[in-house]
């Protein structure tokens, strides 16, 4: 069976991952001489794979402890307690006994709830939301972390998601003394809500203010792209790849990596081998992929409250929107009032439907959007 060099799931190696070459580089420069950083895009842009890329390098890996903890899914702050130890754990397990040990051993509150699997490996025994005690387990962890044979590097992805916790309102003011305290770690605060993020690292009123060198991440661009899809459609069966496939599906998807992957990887699977892929597949390998999303699409959009809903459904019709509370947008698609429309908007953006980039608000998923169209609903 041939292994589908597109992928789509996740950083599988320096071989299959594209380009930036410059970001990956200053990443590496500014983490070896001790500076924090906040890396601020779009999702599916790439950053969770740009930092394992990073932490890849020889510069970095052998020298440094690293470790990427996704705190995506995390509403509390006991949930991101949890997923912060559980990480750490994890990224130790590879390392050897004494490294998973001396994490263990700083773990005073929880060690009762670390299991051991047949092999003799610790397994981390809480669910999310099961530490009695969070302030202290965090403490303890960043004693780990102060006190590590290795200078540590940490990663916390989707970090703006802090900023819903409602049993911890000062966190982070907690996480910014913390680090303060730990000169042995550095940390990549990685965040896809760009507004909410500016807010904790750009404004002069929060804790973070001046802590971090900021950084951005741009779209790959379409030549690199192309450089580094051609010889991989190739590689397997001698598969040929135009130009011109290449520049629809950047276009089409506006540059976005983890979109354009997406349909790469099933224009890759629908090309036979030896045979050359042409653009009048594109349509139909975006029509595969929505087909085989329709029923998940479906219900999202039966879940959305009402209110939520039909603003959604707005915010699609028109693509982007900037005056999202203004009379003109609000009446153009019957909408209740401009308070209901900022409310809704609200519960969007926490919910990641919605995005904000440039004071433009737009669908965030861009297959979500095509998938609305194709049905006939915006």
């Amino acid at each position: 069976m041939t292994e589908n060099p597109f992928v789509t799931n996740g950083y599988a190696g320096a071989e299959y991952f594209c380009d930036r070459v410059d970001e990956t580089k200053k990443l590496v420069d500014f983490l070896t001489n001790g500076n924090n950083i906040a890396l601020m895009s779009p999702r599916r842009l790439g950053k969770t794979d740009l930092i394992k890329h990073s932490f890849e390098q020889p510069a970095i890996k052998g020298d440094y402890l690293t470790f990427v903890v996704d705190i995506y899914a995390t509403t509390s702050f006991r949930d991101f307690v949890n997923v912060f130890g559980k990480a750490i754990l994890d990224a130790l397990k590879s390392k050897g006994r004494k490294a998973w040990e001396q994490f263990l051993s700083a773990l005073f509150s929880i060690r009762s709830e670390i299991t051991f699997d047949m092999m003799g490996n610790p397994v981390w025994g809480l669910g999310v939301g099961n530490i009695a005690q969070p302030q202290t387990t965090l403490d303890e962890i960043f004693e780990y972390l102060r006190t590590a044979e290795k200078h540590c590097l940490v990663a916390i992805d989707e970090f703006q998601q802090i900023m819903y916790y409602s049993d911890n309102k000062n966190i982070e003011a907690e996480l910014r003394t913390q680090i303060q305290r730990c000169p042995n770690a550095n940390f990549i605060f990685s965040g896809s809500q760009r507004h909410l993020m500016s807010e904790m690292f750009l404004s002069p009123s929060r804790p973070f203010y001046q802590s971090v060198v900021p950084m951005g991440l741009n779209p790959i661009p379409l030549d690199r792209y192309w450089a580094f899809a051609q010889p991989l459609f190739a590689k397997n069966g001698n598969r040929q790849l135009t130009k011109e496939v290449v520049d629809e599906v950047y276009q089409r998807f506006q540059g976005v990596t983890a979109n354009i992957q997406r349909i790469m990887n099933i224009l890759y699977m629908q090309t036979p081998a030896g045979k050359q892929c042409t653009t009048d597949m594109v349509e139909t390998a975006i029509d595969t992929y929505l087909q085989m999303s329709s029923e998940a699409y479906a219900t999202l959009l039966r879940q959305m409250p009402e209110k939520q809903r039909n603003v959604f459904l707005a915010i699609a019709a028109e693509g982007h929107v900037k005056t999202i509370s203004g009379g003109k947008f609000v009446h153009k698609y019957h909408l209740p009032s401009v308070s209901s429309v900022v409310s809704a908007v609200r519960g969007l953006l926490e919910k990641d439907f919605i995005t904000q980039t440039d004071g433009e608000y737009y669908v965030y998923d861009h297959f979500f959007q095509l998938w609305l169209k194709k049905e006939g609903l915006c």
